[in-house]
């Protein structure tokens, strides 16, 4: 049985080593991407503060569809350069959004989303998708989260051997 030791009373910096270990024991020894994705969804959304969605998104073609998360029910297809997910998947890069109502071309997946980071899934240069992460209070993701969180990517799109 898996035990986050990850609390909200944790600083950022701390919080985000604590997640790194816990998602390096997670997915030790599996390959299978869906069940890892599946995993580090959980651990993000039930260990960071004032989260109401973690997850992936999928490229399949030229769109992103909904992979494994936690939270509401999601959109399902989103085109590669629509909102926020699809802007960071085009362009390859973290998207920090203070304010999601001020983007244009915002997808209202959940109407209580306020502010969003995506980080892209990057393996070996190719697209695979993002990690999507929505919160109900306006600039609720900085800097720490954004290296957090793409630390976080970056163990799981490590080559699987």
């Amino acid at each position: 049985m898996f035990e986050s030791h990850a609390t909200a009373d944790l600083a950022k910096e701390d919080l985000y080593s604590t997640l790194a270990h816990e998602l390096e024991a997670l997915i030790a020894g599996e390959a299978d991407l869906i069940a890892n994705l599946a995993n580090a969804a959980a651990l993000i959304y039930h260990s960071l503060p004032d989260v109401n969605w973690a997850g992936f998104y999928l490229l399949r073609g030229e769109e992103l569809v909904v992979g494994p998360f936690q939270g509401k029910p999601a959109c399902v297809r989103i085109a590669l350069g629509r909102g926020v997910c699809g802007t960071a998947a085009a362009r390859r890069e973290t998207m920090l959004v203070d304010d999601v109502h001020a983007f244009a071309g915002h997808i209202a997946c959940d109407a209580a989303s306020n502010s969003e980071i995506v980080v892209p899934l990057l393996r070996e240069g190719t697209l695979v998708g993002v990690l999507d992460v929505d919160s109900p209070r306006r600039a609720r993701f900085d800097a720490e989260d954004r290296r957090g969180l793409e630390r976080l990517v970056a163990i799981l799109m490590r080559p699987m051997h």
